[in-house]
């Protein structure tokens, strides 16, 4: 879900070299895939992206850029789409707004894809999708759930961003309901919302405030801080110095999650409870930063795991297993939002027998139910996921554990309180 988090992870291939080598591959450039020199049953379907290779996003973007290759991977080995192979074109933003836009204009006026995946964050989605709107084209993206993004004025014009994953504002309704569901003796007295200055961050924080301020937990403390301070811990000790018995976390990667333990622990401050918006739901990056005993007990949103039953997922999961190593709890989430992009678009233009942008922006908001490895999706006339499923996970004795809503299929009861900071 989105979410800047901190984690480096192999890209095997620079996107200098591979856009290089995929632009000598002549696309017609044009939003309904017309025709070239190349015969149209042989030449190759280009889909374009804008990745934040390098940056503040650059952990998400790196582990979307696996999520899109292992998606083409598996599309190229069933035959292709509409039998012809898929090459992914992908540059990098630096995370930053301005050069997104750039590169999509790049990739749509001389790249000439065919299709257009989004980028990484909120922040980014909002200009790209502008720039895919102005083009005629789709924009089926799975890391650009704020409400600014479907509410800009180029999507309430062209109506062209289907959000694969969760709506963003709704992440914590689970962790909200769970809270106040307690008894009067278990129900924490004292919240503290924290939130960086960050259109992915608030909205679900700000949700969170309102449901349990109602349930009769007190607001001790609710500022937002900016995302790009070199130093936390000012506002990370304010919130220690309130005592809370809860902290709700606007976070946007895992090096504000650990910045805000690590000055926790300094002032010798466990919260009884602690849920943070993103950062903790990284998988291996987030534990390896924090260590294993501080992860304990540490909450989290999110509409997919590693663990899904779902036999989509299950199959991504060991396909990700077998290349990059590791388990199932170690697997960025990003990865399983992008293949499910990949997986809403190969829907949509198998279902039209077409690459054309307006028929698929027709198609997905058709009221059709598509299958991906985080689960149903179904658009609303904005683009959002009603469908989309959503989980409160907890990391504990190392695993990364459902445990919201109550009763789901394999969840495990909630660790109540956090355990006190280790050492590692």
């Amino acid at each position: 879900m989105n979410h800047h988090r901190a984690r480096f992870l192999s890209v095997g291939i620079t996107a200098a070299v591979l856009t290089a080598t995929l632009a000598a591959c002549s696309s017609s450039g044009s939003p309904s895939g017309g025709s070239s020199s190349t015969p149209a049953s042989t030449k190759p379907i280009l889909i374009g992206t804008s990745l934040s290779l390098t940056g503040d996003f650059s952990a998400d973007g790196q582990a979307f850029l696996k999520g899109y290759k292992l998606w083409v991977s598996d599309v190229n080995a069933a035959g292709g789409l509409l039998g012809r192979q898929v090459k992914l074109i992908y540059l990098n933003d630096r995370s930053d707004p301005g050069q997104v836009v750039t590169n999509y204009t790049t990739l749509i006026s001389t790249d000439h894809v065919d299709l257009t995946f989004g980028p990484f964050s909120s922040l980014l989605t909002t200009p790209a999708s502008a720039v895919a709107a102005r083009n005629g084209f789709a924009f089926i993206e799975g890391a650009g759930g704020a409400p600014s993004v479907f509410t800009a004025p180029a999507n309430m014009q062209a109506h062209n961003v289907f959000d694969v994953s969760l709506p963003i504002e709704d992440e914590m309704v689970p962790f909200a309901n769970w809270v106040a569901s307690l008894s009067a003796s278990q129900r924490p007295k004292t919240a503290a919302y924290p939130m960086a200055d960050d259109p992915f961050a608030d909205p679900p924080v700000q949700k969170t405030q309102i449901a349990l301020q109602k349930a009769g937990v007190k607001t001790v403390y609710s500022k937002i801080f900016p995302a790009e301070v070199p130093d936390y811990a000012p506002a990370a000790d304010n919130v220690a110095a309130s005592k809370a018995d809860v902290v709700v976390l606007g976070s946007t990667d895992v090096p504000t999650v650990g910045a805000f333990m690590k000055a926790f622990q300094q002032q010798h401050y466990t919260p009884k409870i602690f849920i943070a918006a993103a950062g903790p739901d990284q998988g291996a990056a987030f534990t390896s930063a924090v260590g294993v005993g501080n992860a304990a007990g540490t909450m989290v949103p999110n509409g997919w795991y590693g663990g899904s039953p779902n036999p989509q997922s299950q199959k991504m999961v060991a396909e990700y297993i077998k290349i990059y190593g590791g388990t199932a709890s170690d697997i960025n989430a990003d990865v399983a939002e992008a293949y499910s992009v990949g997986q809403v678009a190969q829907q949509a233009v198998e279902a039209n027998k077409s690459l054309d942008n307006a028929k698929i922006i027709a198609y997905l908001h058709s009221d059709v139910t598509l299958q991906t490895v985080q689960g149903p999706v179904k658009f609303d006339s904005l683009g959002r996921n009603g469908s989309a499923t959503t989980y409160i996970f907890q990391w504990q004795n190392g695993k990364y554990v459902l445990v919201l809503p109550v009763g789901s299929p394999g969840s495990a009861s909630i660790l109540n309180p956090k355990p006190a900071w280790k050492n590692g």
